[in-house]
């Protein structure tokens, strides 16, 4: 199992279908599990790819349209029926903070475990811990939709034959990583001349929106974009009038933006031939397109041997 991977829940839009459920994105990453927009049905989705109630560490929620917020009693009773061990933290847009309680408590359980409602209130940076920096920034849908980034920080790649050539082995190579400059054969050698940048990886999470600036600022060199691609391009007045995308707008977005690996989701219920989409995205992006159905598996691409 990838320590770094994407579970599809589920990929519809306003209403499921036979092959699609509502909305519901599980990013693992490392050892934090983020829960992206649980729509009805989520709580049996997670069953069926094998996602546990206590591998969610945070959820994350776009908007409080149905298709994206009606799995969450189910997974929120759920994850103190199982009696998580950690607190959960929970990032929605500040204007829902009652649709989010209503939510929270929509019938009567026995509450064991600690939800954290963090609803968010400004653009920017909305948490930070290991696993790098969650930013959320608004997009343009009917109500207020926030698009989620996870940046992980930059680090340094050591290159081996440069430590050697400056007689730096052993115990003195994390010495000088602790450090930044050590003595070494009767000169100062710095980080700088023994490593190169190794670039943090990039997850960019945007559901119901129009093209606007906060889609690009989100996905902006993303190393997986998960992005609706409500109607197809034939379309792209419906979905400019009820704030989405077509799969073109999605392959034109992954391409401006460098992403590596791009999945489509959030189809209409009005087509019957999904790869349609990836199709049509690639008219514009070269890269890896994935046209996602409920429960694949989606891996963060490996890092490149000369990310900056």
């Amino acid at each position: 199992m990838s320590s770094r991977e994407l579970v599809v829940l589920g990929t519809g839009s306003q209403t499921p279908t036979r092959r699609r459920n509502h909305n519901g994105y599980f990013l693992r990453w490392d050892g934090t599990g983020l829960l992206f927009d649980p729509g009805e049905g989520t709580q049996r989705q997670m069953i069926l790819a094998g996602v546990a109630a206590s591998d969610v560490n945070r959820i994350l929620v776009s908007h409080f349209h149905g298709d994206h917020c009606l799995g969450l009693p189910g997974v929120i009773q759920r994850i103190s029926l199982d009696r998580v061990p950690h607190a959960v933290y929970a990032h929605f847009p500040g204007s829902g903070a009652e649709y989010f309680s209503r939510l929270r408590h929509a019938s009567s359980y026995h509450e064991a475990a600690t939800v954290v409602a963090q609803p968010v209130q400004e653009p920017g940076v909305i948490a930070e811990g290991a696993f790098g920096r969650i930013e959320a920034h608004p997009l343009e849908h009917a109500i207020q939709t926030f698009g989620y980034r996870l940046a992980e920080p930059d680090g340094r790649r050591m290159l081996p034959d440069r430590l050697a050539a400056l007689g730096v082995t052993g115990p003195r190579v994390g010495e000088l990583q602790r450090e930044g400059r050590i003595r070494a054969a009767g000169r100062t050698v710095t980080l700088e001349e023994v490593s190169e940048v190794r670039r943090g990886q990039r997850f960019a999470f945007v559901m119901d929106t129009r093209l606007c600036e906060g889609v690009f600022t989100v996905a902006d060199g993303a190393d997986l974009l998960v992005i609706e691609s409500t109607f197809l391009d034939e379309d792209a007045g419906l979905a400019h009038d009820f704030g989405h995308l077509t799969a073109g707008q999605a392959g034109c977005v992954a391409r401006e933006c460098g992403v590596r690996t791009l999945v489509l989701t959030h189809f209409s219920q009005r087509y019957a031939e999904p790869e349609t989409f990836g199709v049509q995205a690639a008219r514009h992006f070269a890269g890896d397109i994935v046209v996602a159905e409920d429960l694949t598996r989606v891996p963060v691409p490996p890092r490149r041997r000369h990310d900056a």
